[in-house]
């Protein structure tokens, strides 16, 4: 990956009972990238290391090419942050919460969010208290947005929402990358958001990363592999990860079709085994967790 806007390099942060170990990735200028995990994988400590919340043993954060560390009142003005759970001031406007933002960043653009509100149906007259959920996320978007960042980070926006907003939401998150001047880091353990706009996922489990690629190779490249339990040995599942036996047979799943192939038939000549696609739900399930006989 290149002309990257956001690179993580051997991020360490230690807890007394979670650790972050070399936590590494980056993401390209102009696309998505999905960072996916189950809750207290370690999603938010990465994130919080990144905008500069919390520090950090060692390792190096960089955005637009600026440490994150010593440049972190610089870094702030090129990242918009969208979290779970939007605080506003509940009695004041949508207008005046623009205002009052906006005063904490040089490039603020009140046109842009002038246009943001209208685009999102926000009434700016508003109280914040009046407002739905998704009305709030939609603004969180408005605000993080209309000072330009480069890089916006969202972590866990659609959490909590119905399946009409969430959909709202995951459109406009496409149309706003269009002019290929913005990068998303979007964190969430909702997969089927991820695996709707992004175009590279990074999973991380119990503090460590174990995948980080493009969404369409991963998508391709793994596969679940189905066979009678009769045919199931340790060695003939050598190399299948996250697998489970039930009472017709057993699954596994590999990026290492060809091998699993070559040696499935040197062991059973005459057994026949299926592969199907697996999508990011079933890969995060099966990697972060032991199947019946283990991974």
């Amino acid at each position: 990956m290149e002309d990257m806007l956001l690179k993580v390099e051997g991020l360490c942060k230690k807890y007394s009972k979670f650790s972050l170990e070399k936590i590494s990735f980056g993401i390209p200028k102009g696309y998505i990238m999905g960072f996916v995990g189950q809750n207290g994988a370690g999603k938010s400590t990465t994130i919080k290391c990144i905008i500069d919340l919390i520090p950090y043993e060692s390792g190096n954060i960089q955005v637009a090419g600026l440490d994150s560390k010593r440049n972190s009142v610089e870094v702030k003005q090129h990242i918009g942050y969208v979290s779970e759970e939007q605080y506003f001031y509940e009695e004041m406007t949508a207008e005046w919460t623009g205002g009052f933002i906006g005063g904490f960043y040089s490039n603020w653009d009140k046109a842009y969010f002038d246009k943001l509100l209208c685009d999102f149906n926000i009434d700016r007259k508003k109280k914040i208290r009046e407002l739905s959920k998704g009305m709030k996320t939609k603004l969180s978007l408005a605000l993080a947005f209309a000072h330009r960042p480069q890089l916006l980070i969202l972590d866990e926006p659609t959490s909590g929402l119905d399946p009409v907003a969430r959909s709202e939401l995951l459109e406009i998150l496409s149309d706003m990358l269009q002019n290929g001047d913005c990068s998303i880091l979007f964190s969430s353990h909702i997969t089927s958001d991820i695996e709707k706009i992004a175009d590279y996922v990074t999973i991380i489990n119990k503090g460590k990363i174990i995948l980080s690629e493009q969404k369409d190779d991963i998508l391709n490249n793994w596969k679940v592999i189905k066979a009678e339990n009769g045919l199931y040995s340790e060695e003939v599942c050598k190399g299948l990860i996250g697998i489970k036996k039930g009472e017709l047979g057993f699954s596994g799943i590999t990026d290492k079709v060809e091998h699993f192939s070559e040696q499935f038939r040197r062991i059973n000549p005459k057994g026949k085994f299926k592969t199907e696609k697996v999508n990011l739900d079933e890969l995060l399930v099966r990697l972060v967790k032991e199947g019946e006989y283990g991974a």
